[in-house]
């Protein structure tokens, strides 16, 4: 990852330019927003998402204004298959960063919380994370560095209500990003996770939809407001950039203020 020093030192701190950076979950939401501040900072992006468009889409468009370039990848994350050729696939490339944020949720009561739901869940939001990270770290531990954030959640803390496989995957997120970062911080490598409060996605859609829910929600945000997937930029070219050099194994929460509550 070049840099450039001249006038403010700060500014190189966070500048990306000619790094390439692997977006999963890029194509709307949060994985957007990530990916689009990547872009901003000077990266190239290859976005990954189970429906994204070869070419023409919303992402490339945004990516492509900063200057930079942009490959579209479809990946069903569900499929194990998939999962592990798209690792395959990477793990020829030279990727400096990678954001591991494609994700879904299921909601059903855990009494009633249909097995294939939950195997899904994890398949998508935890395993597939792992394959997909072992495969690309691989060649970051050859050169000696690499930037690796995973989104992280609320529920990653916390236990949430009729979510329990959303619940276990981000839990696990949050202790898969501690464990990779004891083995590969001194190997030039940060790993580091992104957790999210109540953003407004896609994902959240049903919360937001019911008036008596939203409004328990933003009642405890200090900040007053549902967040934005532009909430997130800032904290994404933190953690992909040098200024985050000694910053690994940490769970940075972008929440409005709601964990601190």
């Amino acid at each position: 990852m070049s840099a450039n020093h001249e006038g403010n030192p700060l500014t190189g701190m966070f500048d990306l330019t000619g790094s390439t950076a692997v977006v999963t979950g890029a194509r709307r939401g949060i994985g957007f927003a990530m990916a689009e501040a990547l872009a901003a900072a000077g990266a190239n992006i290859i976005g990954v998402s189970a429906t994204i468009e070869a070419s023409g889409s919303d992402i490339e468009k945004a990516v492509t204004s900063y200057g930079r370039s942009f490959e579209g990848i479809a990946c069903d994350f569900a499929d194990p298959d998939a999962v592990a050729a798209l690792g395959e696939t990477l793990s020829t490339r030279t990727v400096d960063i990678l954001v591991n944020n494609a994700g879904t949720i299921e909601r059903a009561p855990a009494a009633e919380h249909p097995t294939e739901l939950w195997d899904r869940v994890i398949q998508v939001n935890l395993s597939s994370q792992f394959t997909l990270t072992q495969a690309i770290a691989r060649s970051m531990i050859e050169r000696g560095r690499g930037k690796i954030i995973f989104t992280a959640s609320l529920l990653s803390f916390q236990g949430g209500i009729n979510v329990p496989g959303y619940t276990a995957a981000k839990s696990g997120i949050a202790g898969l990003t501690k464990a990779l970062s004891n083995e590969w911080a001194s190997k030039g490598i940060t790993v580091n996770a992104i957790a999210p409060g109540y953003i407004a996605t896609d994902n959240t859609q049903a919360l937001q939809d019911d008036p008596d829910r939203s409004k328990a929600i933003l009642d405890r945000i200090p900040a007053g407001r549902w967040g934005v997937g532009s909430d997130l930029a800032g904290a994404t070219v933190f953690l992909a950039s040098r200024s985050s050099d000694y910053v690994s194994g940490a769970i940075l929460n972008v929440d409005g203020g709601w964990l601190g509550r």
